[in-house]
């Protein structure tokens, strides 16, 4: 018989975690979830108190036979699922399965896959923790009765394929919402004045700020032409005289190192990773890496997290590597960024963070792939620099007056780099802005005024990082949602992701307007943030699951009858178009498919013609005589290639456009920036490129 038998849910982690325990455990793989609440019906007994009925699921028989067999020849089981809610449940259904008492002390953690963390958490087993069962099996309930009771309702009042959720319903309505914030937005015209000075031939700029009564400052918006050109006109232009100097320094903080949510927002923003992509790179390194000379070894604490704590054992191995690597005066001391308060964190694990610093990402580059490199970089400099201590800035702010009109001037120089020297975030990278040294009382020239027209912006549509971050500060979903959150209204075509942004498509304003009419407290920020604290309270004892899911449900099955009772069946009508069918000449119409819009004649079923829409940019195939189109993956990414597809496979990310490049004739293509356009040559060899004027 075998002395011990460890399920973990992937096959990596299984290896992994075999070559560290050695030949007298047997590690396997439950691949995920075994049991779960069928697909074919609601699967929840209302009237029994919402008594799930689970079963195996399909396609598990063998993977579930396999570890029934494997537990019959074993001493000791260790359930050692993820460590997070999910993972609690997963174990609580293999305990079932398998006819393990749950409170027998077989569950085991692993916070990180590394030799040590894996042999001390193999000493210290516990019992299944029901709290945290209880909590996910109410979410999971809660999700079900959401999904499968108002899906149906829209299937037959709109459409089939659509689906309504508890965070997935309120993540469209946030995107619809801010929609028509810009669709409403009346731009408010506002003008800036900039002083263009000079002291001993050193220019500097002062900025317009107000005018001066009664000895004190007031600031004056300028709102048009007119009162600029009153302003102008009272400035003595002979005389700009310093009032007041002010000298200081100023600290900026290093950032924590990563929650999920943090770096889902990084990775999009400075790697350009979906959600989706991010969680799967950040499960590899988890997981484990065959790291040549080292073996296999997980990089990473798990990456499923709400808390910026960092272990004692961590911090400390971390502050001597900065000494020993950039010198004593780097280290802030070691700052293990416990939580604050409840509400922050659940704090049930350590924040993501590389196993070991020593490990730094140039050493073990040629271990990983080209995207595991790009995130295990991120995670390790925002990790080590944590630690590092804060940038110094030398600071200068004047008060420039020219008859009683207020300009401020300021500066600032980096003295001491700090945790920049490691970790410099480009949206905030500050430049030196130096002042030459003023006196109160001199006078400054005046080089140049430059009055300038400005209109308010209205606010930015959403992207994948500034939508996180806005769950996560509304308290919707919890980290290990966000991804398949985003994933599921991309595919429901509730949204479209265009520059980046989200844009909710038609469908999915409607849906949202029906959601909010009759289903308000389902699409309510507050009311869903509010059931995500019932749900940690379920997780602290604090609530037995069934209350916290009758207590929704009973006013939940009120309003889902009125909405029964009440909705017609909506009828969306169909876009009529300018394409003539070419069999019958009648104006062809946009229809949905499966795999989104395309064109159908009306005589349907007579006539039975349909083709594609097509997009046209005005710009000509580089390779054959088609015409280059706007298309959508499957995320809603917007790419272009050929109409001739699939006779044609040219394909690009970035826009072609007419202009041919001035060295070798080849097709050019506009690839687009926050910060820049640049206009580039397709041909890698060329290499031409320039910056766009904007």
């Amino acid at each position: 018989m075998q002395k011990n038998l460890v399920i973990v849910e992937s096959p990596t982690k299984a290896r992994t975690i075999g070559k560290i325990l050695g030949k007298d455990y047997k590690v396997k793989a439950s691949v995920g979830h075994v049991r779960d609440l069928p697909k074919s019906s609601l699967g929840i007994d209302i009237e029994n108190n919402y008594e799930p009925k689970y079963i195996t699921i399909r396609g598990k028989g063998p993977v579930v036979k396999e570890l029934k067999d494997e537990a019959k020849k074993s001493q000791r089981i260790y359930l050692a699922t993820d460590p997070d809610r999910e993972g609690e449940a997963i174990s609580w259904h293999l305990a079932h399965i398998l006819n393990i008492d749950e409170d027998e002390l077989v569950r085991v953690e692993f916070n990180e896959i590394t030799k040590d963390a894996v042999l001390n958490a193999m000493e210290k087993p516990r019992a299944i923790d029901k709290n945290l069962v209880d909590s996910q099996q109410a979410r999971r309930i809660l999700d079900r009765l959401v999904g499968y009771k108002i899906s149906p309702l829209l299937w037959r009042k709109i459409k089939k394929g659509l689906s309504a959720g508890r965070v997935q319903s309120v993540t469209v309505k946030l995107i619809c919402d801010r929609e028509k914030e810009i669709d409403n937005f009346v731009p408010k015209e506002y003008w800036s004045i900039k002083a263009l000075l000079e002291k001993n031939k050193t220019p500097f700029e002062a900025s317009f700020y107000g005018i001066m009564e009664n000895g004190k400052e007031k600031k004056m918006e300028i709102s048009n032409e007119k009162e600029t050109n009153e302003i102008l006109d009272k400035i003595d232009k002979e005389n700009f005289i310093v009032k007041e100097v002010k000298k200081g320094t100023r600290r900026r903080n290093p950032y924590p190192p990563y929650t999920t949510s943090t770096l889902q927002q990084d990775a999009s923003r400075k790697l350009g990773f979906s959600t989706k992509k991010t969680m799967i790179i950040a499960q590899q390194l988890y997981e484990g890496i065959d790291i040549k000379g080292e073996g296999t070894v997980g990089l990473i604490t798990y990456m499923r997290t709400d808390s910026t704590r960092i272990s004692d054992e961590a911090v400390e191995s971390t502050k001597t590597f900065i000494i020993n690597n950039f010198g004593k005066n780097y280290s802030n001391g070691g700052n293990n960024y416990s939580k604050k308060n409840k509400k922050e964190a659940q704090d049930a694990h350590e924040s993501i963070r590389p196993t070991s610093v020593l490990r730094m990402p140039e050493e073990i580059k040629n271990s990983l792939t080209l995207d595991q490199y790009k995130l295990y970089n991120l995670i390790w400099g925002r990790f080590v620099s944590s630690q590092m201590s804060a940038a110094i800035f030398h600071t200068i702010s004047a008060k420039i007056l020219s008859n009683n009109f207020v300009f401020r001037a300021s500066g600032s120089k980096l003295k001491f780099d700090g945790f920049l020297k490691l970790y410099n975030d480009e949206e905030e990278e500050e430049k030196d802005l130096e002042i030459p040294i003023l006196e109160v009382g001199e006078k400054v020239k005046l080089k140049k005024i430059q009055p300038k027209q400005h209109f308010t912006q209205p606010p930015p549509r959403y992207t994948e990082a500034s939508l996180i971050k806005t769950l996560e500060d509304l308290g919707i979903g919890r980290p290990s949602t966000y991804s398949p959150t985003i994933s599921t209204i991309l595919n429901r075509e509730y949204v479209n992701i265009e520059n980046k942004s989200f844009i909710p498509t038609e469908l999915g304003i409607l849906v949202n307007d029906l959601l909010e009419e009759y289903f308000e407290d389902i699409v309510n920020e507050e009311f869903t943030a509010e059931l995500e604290e019932r749900l940690d309270g379920v997780a602290e004892g604090e609530y037995s699951w069934q209350f916290v899911v009758d207590e929704f449900y009973k006013d939940f099955h009120k309003v889902l009858k009125k909405a029964e009772e009440e909705i017609d069946k909506i009828e969306i009508q169909e876009e009529v178009t300018d394409v003539i069918c070419e069999k019958c000449g009648k104006n062809m119409v946009v229809k949905y498919g499966r795999y989104g819009k395309f064109l159908a004649c009306p005589g349907y079923p007579e006539c039975k013609n349909t083709k594609p829409i097509l997009d046209e940019i005005g710009v000509g195939c580089p390779i054959c005589d088609g015409e280059i189109v706007r298309r959508r993956s499957k995320r809603g990414r917007v790419f272009y290639g050929c109409s001739n597809f699939p006779d044609c496979n040219f394909v690009s990310w970035d826009e072609p456009i007419a202009e041919k490049c001035p060295q070798c004739q080849g097709p050019m293509v506009k690839k687009r920036t926050k910060q820049k356009t640049t206009i580039k040559c397709m041909n890698k060899e060329c290499g031409y490129s320039k910056i766009e004027k904007k």
